[in-house]
């Protein structure tokens, strides 16, 4: 009942939506902002693809940023929405403690952007985006190796949304044994989350620190998933196959 009633104010009241967020950040700020960069710097700094570089966004990257987002094929950022691509959303998010902005390069042109952006309440959304010139040449891959690990490690549940129209992501995660679906949104988007894989001991599987995951089963090179920071009730969880993903939720 709460998260219907945060959805509505989101979508309808929107002046008290920024108040929300700005309570987020003072709660991320105060809570995690410190420890969580210590865990990404390290996550990042065993990020391993030859011939790029990940690395935290800074502030004279955004022009770069913006390039990206809007140099993309209409069909290609179609379910793709996480934030405005214009260069004032991008500073606004860049100031926010709680909205963790990352980078792909290839020398000095920027090749991919994935983000986790935070709650107070330990859980997170991710989501990235692949230049279109760099599909097939596992960008998408790595930045899940830094993004899933970042949250795990800091006790983080790591949602997503993925659209149901967004067919290249729905394969690209196809048999993905860390993907679970929780339930259905509007709009023909699903909220997924991405858990630890247990082996037959009980031991946790961790992603690589080289940045390259163990059993995610996500092929490289798809744009980015389709993510809306969007709240639910834990209630409807669910765990199905993805492959099935047109049928409805029950």
């Amino acid at each position: 009942m709460i998260a219907r009633i945060l959805i509505f104010i989101k979508h309808n009241v929107p002046f008290i939506w920024v108040l929300i967020d700005i309570l987020n950040t003072f709660f991320f700020r105060l809570l995690y902002k410190k420890r969580f960069r210590q865990v990404a710097d390290d996550v990042i700094a065993h990020a391993e693809l030859p011939g790029y570089v990940f690395r935290w966004l800074e502030k004279n990257d955004l022009p770069k940023l913006e390039r990206l987002l809007k140099g993309q094929p209409e069909q290609r950022v179609a379910c793709f929405k996480p934030h405005g691509f214009d260069i004032k959303s991008l500073e606004a998010l860049h100031a926010n403690p709680a909205f963790l902005m990352m980078g792909v390069f290839d020398g000095n042109r920027m090749a991919g952007y994935f983000f986790l952006r935070c709650f107070w309440n330990r859980k997170c959304f991710v989501g990235r985006l692949v230049d279109a010139s760099y599909e097939g040449k596992g960008l998408g891959r790595a930045m899940n190796g830094i993004l899933y690990p970042i949250a795990w490690q800091m006790g983080f549940r790591c949602l997503s949304t993925i659209s149901k129209n967004n067919s290249a992501v729905i394969r690209s995660h196809a048999g993905n044994p860390s993907l679970r679906i929780l339930k259905e949104l509007a709009n023909d988007y699903l909220l997924v989350e991405f858990v630890q894989i247990e082996t037959q001991d009980g031991k946790t599987k961790n992603m690589k620190r080289s940045g390259i995951p163990i059993n995610i089963g996500t092929r490289p090179g798809r744009w980015g998933d389709g993510v809306g920071e969007r709240l639910y009730d834990d209630s409807m969880e669910r765990t199905l196959k993805l492959d099935s993903y047109s049928k409805p939720v029950r």
